[in-house]
């Protein structure tokens, strides 16, 4: 029998539409990519929590060049760096027309067998 993997609240968060993320119980900090401990004060007393989706854009990029033949249908895409309203960061699809700065939400759709995180500028 093997061990749930350790972003298994995450994944699964993401197959019902909810964003979730780490939070240290001792110092607060929030993490979105998952750890044995909290990366601001080494406690391993961590919870899962869930965002409310929104959050700002802290850096993007374009993608040309799928990484692998599964993503190649996407291309070319766009990825943001979001940062939440909770604070920690995570990375996601983004809609035309999002800049850095701009203010977003988490929407989610299907891609193959998979489901993915779009952020759309807030209106």
């Amino acid at each position: 029998m093997t061990a749930p993997s350790l972003s298994a609240p995450f994944v699964e968060g993401v197959q019902r539409g909810e964003i979730r993320y780490q939070a240290c119980i001792g110092c607060g900090a929030a993490q979105t990519l998952a750890r044995y401990a909290c990366r601001a004060c080494g406690s391993a007393q961590l919870e899962w929590r869930t965002a409310g989706g929104s959050g700002r854009v802290y850096a993007m990029t374009s993608v040309a060049r799928a990484p692998s033949e599964e993503f190649r249908a996407l291309a070319p895409y766009t990825l943001a760096i979001v940062e939440l309203q909770e604070g920690p960061r995570l990375m996601g699809h983004a809609s035309p027309g999002v800049r850095i700065g701009d203010q977003v939400f988490a929407h989610f759709f299907e891609f193959g067998e998979r489901r993915l995180i779009r952020f759309t500028k807030e209106e």
